[in-house]
């Protein structure tokens, strides 16, 4: 059970990270040159705003679901489930869909900042870029989500 534990933390840190490579790598790629669409729609202001209205209102819904949609499934799912291994299956698969959830206006925001050059749409981002600071996965989290014992 121990092993399966470690593996379970291991694969959320490895989803964390993954999620923090795309968004420098983009920022990357978008400072370096390497993305050739930058401000390729910057002087279209209808397209300007309705990009920025979409990741907006994506950032805004995603943030607060994410936060608290992972709890309340915990407390529903997870704490009826008596098996230690399908917990952690379940404990897995919800904090990747929280995870994706962060992720999904992370990469709209940052692209949408290279290709309108646009200060909300990298605002967004960093605002789910720091919600993601509080989705850290741990081994000690991870314990006392679950009720598990050491």
């Amino acid at each position: 059970m121990e092993e399966r534990i470690k593996q379970t933390v291991a694969t959320l840190k490895r989803n964390f990270a993954y999620m923090w490579f795309a968004a420098l790598l983009i920022i990357i790629l978008g400072e370096t040159g390497g993305f050739n669409l930058t401000g390729a729609y910057a002087d279209n202001p209808r397209m300007v705003y309705y990009a920025e209205t979409v990741i907006i209102l994506l950032c805004a819904s995603c943030v607060p679901v994410a936060m608290t949609f992972f709890d309340r499934m915990r407390r529903k799912k997870m704490d009826a489930i008596q098996s230690t291994d399908e917990a952690l299956n379940q404990y897995l698969f919800w904090s990747t869909i929280r995870l994706l959830l962060i992720t999904v206006p992370v990469i709209a925001g940052l692209i949408g900042y290279y290709l309108f050059q646009s200060t909300s749409c990298i605002l967004c981002a960093c605002i789910c870029l720091t919600a993601s600071l509080f989705c850290i996965p741990s081994e000690k989290q991870l314990r006392k989500d679950l009720k598990i014992d050491k």
